[in-house]
């Protein structure tokens, strides 16, 4: 297998409200995905919790997680032992009163390649995040690895083309985005099919738009009232799903050619035709 050739892994796993085992849980599904030849490794929004965003509770800032903690410590570990890139979400505790819905990259000798804090903040029945995270200020952040340029963004970041276009212009080959969506009580099988359809469809569209590959990891469970479907998969540049998991726990692998981008983008060179003296309006709420 050539350097342009590479295998991502998502985990897709369910939480309980025990920490230490969610935390047990994925490192088992990590060291799975390395032995099955995982080169880049990819876990699930706030993977080390429940998605306690369902209700408000201040309780659940003791879950919180510094950067020089014990999780960031042991995954920096995994990652070296195992020699995989490691892109793990957490509940980061910045400062006294100041949290974030986070993600940090290691590479294959257990740096930290930098840190992702999660920017669109979504507040609306179920997913009452702004009532724990500040949204982050850092720019977007893409990071060269051994296996490609990652751009990490988080959940309600994935809806937004503007996110996935800076970060795919300032060079990533894959984005990835770890979430935590599902069905809300009162959601039949029909809403489920359509929500599900068009968190599909967005990220496609952005893999379409920006001639890269797009992972979407998405977890897996009833959780109180919320049933998350995860539906975790990987598509290419031009949109093709290459892999898909279903709605249970799952370890799903991709393998992935990056020199296929410069190809799609030979083809279809959006970045070349793009408009930019025409975008200034995109920097107001509403142009009105």
């Amino acid at each position: 297998m050539d350097e342009s050739h590479l295998t991502i892994g998502l985990l897709q796993m369910s939480c309980t409200e025990s920490p230490d085992r969610n935390v047990e849980k994925a490192e088992e599904m990590v060291r799975e995905a390395a032995s099955r030849g995982a080169d880049i490794v990819c876990l699930q929004e706030l993977f080390h919790t429940i998605y306690f965003c369902r209700e408000i509770d201040d309780t659940y800032f003791q879950w919180a997680e510094t950067l020089t903690g014990p999780l960031i410590q042991r995954l920096s570990a995994m990652a070296a032992d195992l020699e995989i890139v490691l892109a793990a979400p957490f509940f980061e505790k910045r400062a006294p009163g100041v949290y974030h819905n986070s993600l940090v990259v290691f590479d294959e000798q257990g740096e930290r390649l930098g840190l992702y804090r999660k920017k669109h903040i979504p507040d609306d029945p179920g997913f009452y995040e702004k009532y724990y995270f500040t949204p982050g200020e850092d720019e977007y952040q893409v990071y060269s690895t051994s296996f490609g340029r990652i751009g990490p963004l988080i959940c309600w970041d994935q809806w937004y083309p503007e996110a996935a276009r800076i970060t795919a212009l300032k060079g990533a080959e894959i984005l990835i985005y770890p979430t935590a969506i599902g069905t809300l009580p009162g959601e039949d099988a029909e809403t489920e099919e359509q929500f599900l359809d068009a968190w599909q469809t967005i990220q496609r569209s952005h893999a379409i738009a920006n001639g890269c590959f797009v992972a979407s990891i998405n977890r897996v469970g009833q959780e109180g009232e919320v049933k998350f479907w995860g539906h975790s998969f990987v598509t290419g540049p031009f949109g093709r799903m290459i892999g898909q998991a279903g709605g249970e726990e799952q370890i799903l692998l991709a393998e992935i050619d990056l020199s296929s981008i410069e190809k799609q983008r030979q083809t279809w060179p959006f970045f070349r035709d793009r408009r930019i003296d025409t975008y200034a309006p995109i920097l107001k709420r509403m142009d009105d």
